[in-house]
């Protein structure tokens, strides 16, 4: 797809748009729904004050919840993705806020419902487990509510808490609508002329073999950033103070421990993985060198970091990655290769291009009911393959938890997440690089994979440091200034690169500001702990370890039905030890041999 002009969203082929009439058949019929919704909220009124008259009341109102919780979600998911695949849209734009305020109502019409529950008690409670068939699945629910006891306010605590999620999400709404629909970038000029610089244009650009125009479009890209740098400051400030908030008024003794605790994580996890990418930061050096010398540049820059590494780049059109993705994944079974295939190609869960104003980068997303949807902008080479092959590894992830769970467990952790999207991307690089496939592919399999571990071993494990400085220094009531910010991310970086390449303090620095994933605390370091248990399963079912493909399609289908550090040992891997993200940078030294023979002779 030309880069110089992007289409838009009516001129984009239907057969490669996610299928929005599968959620609903129409506007008309969600906004029905929508109505329908608020007014059936106030069922949830009738259960309170009552949830301890017996187990047959409880069963009877965790019903009620779970089936306007399934609704609502089904309402926000169309909501949602609309606007995601075009922000321009102002009726979609008006929806997706609909969507979040009954979100809001939700969660503000239910909020006695923990606090009743603990006021039961642990031990009433799980008798009436035993007494009630339909509450028998509880059990690991009831075992969490209590561990989460000591956080759980008064109802009326917890109802503004509710009430306030729509409003606290309002800082990830501005950022996306600033960057996403309001930025304007420079065009680029290369080569060949001046090109348009989009979010979703961007990615290839830096992919280019073109030096001046990687330079350029870098450059114009970051200088947008840096324009709003005290906005973005303020409004991610902002993020950090109400994550500050809430962990003060759950009683947590710092936002870090408030996110780990959710998924039952040990601090120990999050600093083994800072201390243990501290330590192997010379592999990275080692990277750039190779990479350098393969271009022939004196010095190596951020925008180098991504050049293509050949003359000629391979083209991979989306159905031809689809089909190369389904047959890695036959170690897993032909039914779960073969599901994949139909999702793809018949039942339309990729929004697979780039139109104008598309949410910049990819996700997957959806509920029990809907497809596992997915939104990216494919760009037919390697790079978009590795995308698609990861979104799909959390899609499959996503249909095997709701197919496998009750409503209560249908959504895994962010923790066990990047462990299924990361699984994918390992399984492909291994069906394709021991083939006899033209060189160019290989080094551009390779590439792909170097760029992911970029993303997840180098960017993310530095965000993660930048986040927690962050947030402790609005801990210790210091302010936070877009120069403080931008300096600290730059000697991270500079750290990160050592001797081997450039940092652009400026440039560089303003990073943070171009990650959306920093509204979602703490969520960074889990793509480098998901990277590292991912690599680690798929060894496993790669070797032919007895049970291992049954043990990784159990972790699959847990969803929320165990704890993920639990869900991940009885697949095979251990993520409270060290040991997991050093056998990944192991991964990652081999692969740099190989570019290297390839790339260096």
């Amino acid at each position: 797809m030309a880069l110089t002009q992007l289409p838009t969203r009516d001129e984009v082929d239907p057969r490669y748009t996610w299928n929005d009439t599968s959620v609903f058949a129409s506007v008309d019929e969600w906004s029905a729904e929508l109505a329908r919704l608020l007014n059936d909220l106030g069922d949830m009124s009738g259960y309170q004050g009552r949830l301890a008259e017996g187990p047959a009341v409880l069963a009877d109102a965790l019903r009620t919840l779970y089936d306007l919780r399934g609704r609502a979600e089904k309402v926000l998911v169309y909501a949602f993705l609309t606007e995601s695949v075009d922000r321009s849209n102002q009726a979609a734009t008006a929806r997706a806020g609909q969507a979040g305020s009954l979100i809001g109502q939700m969660e503000g019409a239910i909020a006695y419902f923990e606090p009743e529950l603990l006021g039961i008690g642990q031990e009433r409670l799980t008798e009436w487990l035993t007494a009630e068939p339909e509450l028998a699945v509880y059990g690991h629910y009831v075992d969490d509510l209590f561990r989460r006891q000591a956080h759980v306010r008064s109802p009326e605590v917890e109802e503004v808490l509710g009430l306030a999620a729509d409003a606290f999400g309002g800082t990830n709404n501005t950022y996306g609508k600033l960057t996403d629909s309001d930025f304007k970038f420079r065009p680029a000029a290369g080569s060949e002329g001046e090109v348009a610089v989009t979010q979703g244009t961007i990615d290839d650009l830096l992919n280019s073999p073109d030096r001046a125009l990687r330079r350029a479009a870098w450059e114009n890209y970051h200088d947008q950033f840096l324009a709003y740098k005290n906005t973005l400051t303020s409004n991610l400030a902002t993020s950090i103070k109400q994550n500050v908030l809430q962990s003060r008024v759950r009683r947590y003794d710092s936002t870090l421990a408030m996110a780990l605790f959710a998924g039952n994580i040990p601090s120990s996890v999050y600093h083994n993985l800072l201390d243990t990418f501290k330590r192997h930061r010379p592999v990275w050096h080692r990277y750039f060198d190779v990479r350098r010398h393969a271009l022939g540049v004196e010095s190596l820059h951020t925008y180098d970091i991504w050049a293509p590494l050949t003359t000629e780049k391979p083209v991979i059109p989306y159905e031809q990655a689809v089909e190369w993705i389904a047959a890695a994944m036959a170690p897993l079974g032909d039914e779960y290769a073969g599901r994949l295939r139909r999702g793809c190609l018949e039942e339309r869960w990729v929004d697979v291009y780039p139109n104008e104003a598309k949410s910049s980068g990819a996700f997957s997303w959806g509920c029990q009911g809907t497809y596992p949807f997915i939104v990216m902008s494919y760009t037919d080479d390697a790079g978009s393959m590795g995308t698609l092959a990861h979104e799909l590894g959390h899609s499959m992830h996503s249909l095997l938890s709701w197919e496998n769970q009750p409503h209560v467990y249908a959504e895994y952790s962010l923790f066990a997440a990047e462990v299924a999207s990361n699984f994918n991307q390992a399984m492909l690089r291994a069906h394709l690089l021991p083939q006899d496939i033209d060189r160019n592919l290989k080094i551009a399999v390779l590439e792909e994979a170097m760029s992911n571990f970029h993303r997840y071993f180098l960017e993310m494990p530095t965000l993660a440091m930048f986040e927690w400085e962050m947030h402790k220094r609005v801990e210790d009531g210091k302010g936070l200034t877009a120069d403080d910010m931008i300096g600290y991310l730059a000697d991270l970086f500079a750290e990160a690169y050592g001797d081997a390449a450039v940092v652009d303090r400026e440039r560089d620095g303003i990073r943070w500001a171009t990650f959306g994933h920093l509204y979602a605390d703490y969520y960074v370091y889990q793509y480098a702990t998901g990277i590292s248990g991912a690599n680690a399963l798929a060894r496993r079912v790669l070797s032919g370890t007895a049970g291992a493909a049954a043990d990784y399609l159990g972790f699959l289908s847990a969803g929320g039905s165990r704890y993920p550090l639990e869900a991940l040992r009885s697949a095979g891997v251990d993520l409270t030890t060290p040991e997991p993200v050093e056998a990944a940078f192991e991964v990652l030294s081999g692969m740099i041999d190989q570019l290297d023979i390839l790339t260096n002779g």
